[in-house]
């Protein structure tokens, strides 16, 4: 039998023994506010085979570099690096908890020299040694279980802080897709820029000839040599945008923004099709509801232990050691002695009514983990819906700006085509110029949106996870070793 099983079975027998009589309410989850479906979902287009995320989903973009940058989130993201810490405490917390199910052993060793005062009646007169040694062990019964209480509240507090170390995980790397898309908006930005630069050159190289022939007026050079250097200032001042995104990057990944470069990359990723779950299948998906539901189990929990702080406790103890004045006969029968006790019961009688404050406010406690806990349940269809709308609605718009695009495409080449002919003064052009260049940004804009609200819906659908994952009872309390029972740290 392995030390684990052991352990397993110590606890076993000490919690059927001791907490027959469990005061407090058992948990019950209460019922949360759901939906029967997805409003916005109705003309969803669903995948075919309809299938669930994928733990890593940032992989259905098919974007090998994101890939690369999002694997580095677990491992070197310092704030999940601090909320493994969190969850490794909360399970040590757990293991606290537990050890007061058994008893506590003390061993004492003392020594020493006196002399009794005169007149008193001692065997030994004058000044004597007194050598002693013992073994005293101390036990409170939990018999209201409240020590079983604490654990149950531990416990769920553990799994509840490692949910949230996996919502932190989803939410950190849904950031890093977003400022990843985002530096590619502006990466498409700027090169959709860098080329109506090159078109407007070419447009002032032309109307600088035929302003020398004395076809077109001064005024129609500056107007082309204004329009050429306000973009070329629009290109430069994305720079600033992507620079913040880059470093924000750099720091997800628990890097300096010295260490990270992002070589430019236009747009490329198409918004895929992601997989809805059914609405009832939501509470089961996302890492923050499962949190929260286990909070509430903790709080619930907590009645517990203030309930039975109403009820006496009993407290066990038994001593033997051995005493003498000649240490070379410390270990000897004849020297030694034992005790059974002091054995004592104890109960308040009053304290002000701080007893009942406190089973009032873990009362409390429960009822508004109870709140907290549908409210996340709300805000997490909420989030669901938001992001179901937005693709549906930016896929129409998409559409409607493609048209727009070509159609300020035909308007730019006919103005051009007009104002060669001399038909039309250069204003008309310019003003056909920039309503091609605004509608293509737009467009550009809009295929952003696209992926950030394809992002943000990953991540309100719980981005893979499921409530399979939540540690179990027993793995939240964490492995032990037997050097974890002695009484001085092996590590």
């Amino acid at each position: 039998m392995n030390f684990r099983t052991q352990k397993r079975l110590i606890y076993t027998l000490l919690t059927t023994q001791l907490t027959g009589c469990m005061v407090g309410p058992d948990y019950v989850k209460p019922p949360a506010i759901t939906s029967n479906e997805f409003k916005e979902a109705k003309s969803w287009k669903q995948a075919q085979p309809r299938d669930t995320l994928p733990s890593k989903w940032w992989e259905i973009f098919n974007d090998a570099r994101l890939n690369v940058l999002e694997e580095q989130v677990a491992s070197a993201n310092q704030s999940i690096i601090q909320a493994e810490a969190q969850y490794r405490q909360a399970q040590h917390l757990v293991q606290a908890a537990q050890s007061s199910f058994l008893p506590i052993l003390t061993m004492t060793g003392t020594t020493s020299r006196f002399q009794a005062a005169t007149g008193q009646s001692v065997a030994v007169p004058g000044i004597r040694n007194l050598f002693g040694t013992a073994a005293s062990i101390a036990w409170e019964p939990d018999l209201w279980g409240s020590v079983a209480r604490q654990v149950e509240a531990n416990t769920g507090n553990a799994q509840a802080s490692a949910a949230t170390l996996q919502a932190l995980q989803l939410s950190t790397q849904a950031t890093l897709a977003q400022n990843y898309f985002q530096i590619n908006v502006l990466d498409t930005q700027k090169a959709l820029l860098d080329e109506t630069a090159l078109a407007y050159s070419k447009t002032l190289d032309i109307i600088k000839n035929r302003y020398a022939v004395g076809i077109v007026g001064k005024n129609d050079v500056m107007q082309a040599q204004t329009q050429l250097e306000s973009i070329h200032a629009q290109s430069i001042n994305l720079g600033i945008a992507r620079a913040k995104l880059e470093h924000a990057i750099a720091v997800l990944i628990g890097k300096t923004p010295a260490e990270l470069s992002l070589n430019p990359s236009p747009l490329y990723v198409k918004p895929p099709v992601i997989p809805v779950v059914l609405s009832s299948e939501l509470l089961e998906r996302r890492p923050d509801i499962a949190a929260a539901e286990r909070k509430m189990a903790a709080a619930n929990a907590q009645i517990g232990v203030a309930k039975a702080a109403y009820f006496p406790t009993l407290n066990l103890a038994a001593t033997n050691g051995f005493q003498t004045t000649d240490i070379t006969t410390l270990f000897t029968m004849a020297r030694r002695y034992w005790a059974l006790g002091p054995a004592g019961a104890a109960m308040t009688v009053f304290d002000g009514g701080t007893k009942n404050a406190q089973y009032k406010q873990a009362i409390d406690g429960f009822d508004a983990s109870v709140a907290a806990y549908r409210q996340t349940v709300l805000t997490g269809f909420q989030e669901v819906e938001d992001n179901l709308a937005a693709l549906r609605i930016l896929e129409e718009e998409t559409d409607v700006q493609h048209k727009a695009v070509e159609a300020a495409n035909q308007a730019l080449t006919l103005t051009t085509n007009q104002y060669q002919a001399g038909t039309i003064s250069y204003l008309n052009v310019m003003t056909a110029q920039t309503a091609t260049l605004s509608n293509r940004q737009t467009a550009v804009l809009l295929h952003g949106e696209q992926l950030m609200a394809s992002v943000l819906l990953i991540k309100a659908l719980g981005g893979g996870w499921n409530e399979k994952l939540l540690p179990t009872p027993e793995d939240a309390t964490g492995e032990r070793k037997w050097t974890d029972y002695l009484i001085f740290p092996t590590e």
